[in-house]
């Protein structure tokens, strides 16, 4: 089987909604219902420092209201978030996801400036669009 060089940037969802540390967790969870996604970037000063996934926010839904009033994005962000070149193929971003089991990898430029997010959704239209060219 022949390995297909497509880079990630061709399927990376651009220009993502974005948040920043201090955004109280109730407005992250209005965002996310508002918008439709289930990953949502956390910037300081404009670098992704850190994310956010719709499961990171549901753990916050047990607390009472003075507890959730008092939570911000840097309280429950996955800091650090695993990033990939926009040139990197297709085939190692899928892989890299599978083997740190996660769902979500923000995509930059060569000035390490975010382009976008490549998601398993992503991967999914991927994969759909490559098998029916095939076909």
């Amino acid at each position: 089987m022949s390995s297909l060089n497509i880079p990630v940037e061709e399927f990376t969802t651009p220009d993502p909604i974005t948040a920043i540390e201090t955004t109280p967790i109730s407005d992250i969870v209005k965002l996310m219902k508002e918008h439709g996604v289930r990953h949502l970037p956390i910037l300081r000063n404009g670098v992704a420092v850190g994310i956010i996934s719709d499961r990171d926010a549901q753990v916050i839904a047990g607390l009472s209201v003075r507890e959730k009033i008092q939570i911000q994005a840097s309280d429950i962000m996955v800091a650090n978030p695993v990033t990939v070149s926009a040139q990197d193929s297709l085939e190692d971003v899928a892989f890299l996801m599978s083997q740190k089991k996660i769902g979500s990898v923000l995509v930059t430029d060569d000035s390490d400036s975010l382009l976008g997010i490549f998601t398993v959704t992503d991967a999914l239209n991927a994969l759909i669009e490559i098998v029916r060219a095939k076909t």
